[in-house]
């Protein structure tokens, strides 16, 4: 079953694994400073159960780990910002996007730089 997993572009993999993390941040933090109660407890479980999924989906990605880590930082920065915007109506500001282009060549160095 695991083989057939790892028949998907590891692109895929990372998208996804990336929406879980960034998804059960943002629901964590709803849980903490927004409800009480039962609705707290749902949404940690909520978020618990997102970030075990996005664990486990890296690391079906059929890549190295080290390789997986620089493209899914990279493509984290991008999905998190379109978390932050849809759940808190957040836009990056100036400094973020410098940082999270660096972070994105990072990451594309990290992933695609081979040495000779």
């Amino acid at each position: 079953m695991l083989r057939s997993w790892q028949t998907l572009p590891p692109l895929v993999f990372l998208i996804v694994a990336t929406v879980f993390e960034a998804g059960g941040d943002a629901i964590l933090r709803k849980a903490l400073y927004q409800h009480v109660g039962l609705a707290r407890l749902g949404l940690f479980l909520a978020g618990a159960a997102l970030l075990l999924s996005y664990g486990t989906l890296l690391n079906l990605a059929p890549l190295q780990f080290s390789r997986v880590v620089g493209l899914y930082i990279a493509t984290l920065f991008v999905v998190w910002q379109f978390i932050n915007y849809i759940a808190f109506r957040t836009l990056p500001t100036l400094p973020i996007l410098v940082g999270g282009a660096l972070i994105i060549a990072g990451g594309l160095i990290l992933t695609y730089w081979r040495a000779a």
